[in-house]
């Protein structure tokens, strides 16, 4: 009885260890590094958050020559569903324009209550923006109105979680076609971020840019390891040919802290993402060993404190120019960055 016990927990284990390195995107077949190199140009953008003002700006005077665009994050709700553009993201609209660059004003489904409490990637207030014809439609005036009082040159749509959701799919869609064509008559332009989980052969609009993350591959859902590698980016950009149109993709800078994860979760402390300058901070102090992950070219590192078990993952200049090259590579040359502020040499980032 203790054998087939002992014998239904080890099968239990290996399935759920294929089952977690599939949900990653991982297989040793498919493992590929990535690393810097020549490739074809790439149209370089980055997105400046508002409550990081200060930071953004620093990293954007580094990099400033090297960008074609700006997106200004960003627009979001308040307690009564109404659209709300901070000062901090209206000044980056002003500067990016003031330098020549393309501007867009990123809008998310993000809401603040009255007391100041944010839900993040809140699907319910999508539903409640998208009920019905009416509402869509003012909804599309809404951002349209925001986005030419703001001089942007177009809107940036960032509603997250939605195709978690069967019930917005069809309205989000729906949403979409009625924006883009707005945009046409207000000649504005229109791009639309997805997550690499959205269902890319769903109906989309042909006129907007759809920018697909190519990042998280690992994070708080999940143990130790980089935003993206070699094999992940390939399978993402390969399923994106069923995008239409104009096709972009975003990076991220900085990482993630895993406290005291154990083999497949089982136990594991608090996760939470760091810049690349609170990584480095954290290795200096700890005397830890940096190594660069061939796969990913990102860079890792392990420390203990207070009898907790740390480890980093993150990313520098020279990961984000592997993560292009391989980008461009397979014929995407159109990247965002996520996002400035937290970096250490951002500019010798190479487009």
């Amino acid at each position: 009885m203790l054998f087939r016990t002992r014998k239904r927990i080890i099968c239990g284990l290996a399935v759920l260890t294929v089952l977690t390195v599939s949900a990653a995107g991982l297989s040793c077949a498919k493992a590929e590094s990535v690393k810097d190199g020549p490739h074809p140009a790439v149209q370089l953008s980055a997105w400046t958050a508002y409550w990081d003002d200060e930071a953004g700006r620093e990293d954007y005077q580094k990099i400033r020559r090297r960008l074609d665009g700006i997106s200004a994050f960003a627009a979001y709700y308040g307690p009564d569903d109404a659209l709300l553009v901070p000062e901090e993201t209206k000044q980056a609209l002003k500067q990016a324009k003031k330098d020549g660059k393309e501007a867009y004003l990123t809008v998310v489904n993000d809401r603040q209550d009255a007391a100041g409490k944010s839900q993040e990637k809140d699907t319910a207030l999508v539903g409640r923006l998208l009920k019905d014809e009416t509402s869509k439609d003012a909804q599309v005036q809404l951002l349209v109105q925001k986005a030419k009082e703001a001089g942007a040159d177009g809107i940036e749509l960032d509603y997250e979680r939605i195709f978690k959701d069967s019930k917005l799919k069809t309205p989000f869609l729906d949403f979409t076609y009625k924006l883009s064509s707005a945009c046409i008559k207000e000649n504005l332009k229109l791009r639309i971020v997805l997550e690499p989980s959205a269902p890319f052969d769903a109906p989309f609009a042909k006129g907007p840019e759809y920018v697909v993350m190519l990042y998280n591959l690992y994070g708080l859902h999940s143990g130790p390891g980089p935003k993206a590698d070699g094999a992940f980016i390939k399978k993402t950009i390969q399923r994106m040919e069923k995008l239409p149109g104009k096709k972009s993709v975003a990076i991220a800078t900085g990482g993630c802290l895993w406290q005291d994860y154990k083999l497949l979760g089982l136990s594991r402390g608090p996760t939470k993402f760091i810049s690349e300058q609170e990584a480095a901070a954290l290795a200096q102090k700890h005397k830890a060993e940096v190594k660069r992950d061939e796969m990913s070219g990102a860079l890792t590192f392990a420390y203990d404190e207070d009898k907790h078990h740390y480890e980093v993952w993150y990313a520098d200049d020279e990961t984000l120019n592997a993560w292009i090259t391989e980008i461009a590579n397979l014929g995407i040359t159109d990247v965002s960055i996520w996002r400035l502020g937290g970096n250490e040499d951002l500019g010798k980032v190479h487009p």
